[in-house]
């Protein structure tokens, strides 16, 4: 996609802080870090969301993504690491190019720990449980 920021980092239109390449991707240091050391990792192949990409680059991406997060914990010498893909601007996705975030964790920092769940009636929870089975029910036939 001729426009897109990710993709430009990918064909080295635009610089990028690379930690990590291979034939289908590219791992790189955001440059608008919730901490040091927070690392984006994208495909080189455009997709737009997680909705899109093929299980051959997705797989890709979250192999590296392992790798890269082993290094980064130690690197930053961080507790924790975060792994966050958002789809869609409701979910926060800002770049319409799939990519993962690894965000090295600190105790303290002020990065949200959690999302803060309620209680789910058990009506409800039926219901949707249902719903979402029939969905993946019709995506096998």
């Amino acid at each position: 996609m001729v426009d897109c920021i990710f993709c430009k980092i990918i064909r080295a239109e635009v610089p990028c802080a690379k930690l990590f390449e291979d034939d289908s991707v590219l791992g790189f240091l955001d440059i608008n870090p919730i901490n040091p050391g927070h690392t984006l990792v994208v495909p080189k192949t455009h997709y737009s969301t997680l909705f899109e990409i093929s299980q051959k680059d997705l797989f890709a991406c979250l192999t590296a993504s392992q790798k890269i997060a082993v290094a980064v914990l130690k690197a930053t010498k961080s507790s924790g690491i975060n792994l966050v893909q958002n789809n869609y601007r409701e979910a926060g996705q800002l770049i319409e190019h799939v990519h993962f975030h690894l965000i090295p964790r600190f105790a303290g920092d002020k990065f949200l720990k959690s999302w803060s769940g309620q209680p789910c009636p058990q009506p409800q929870l039926r219901k949707v449980l249902e719903e979402i089975k029939a969905e993946l029910a019709s995506s096998e036939s």
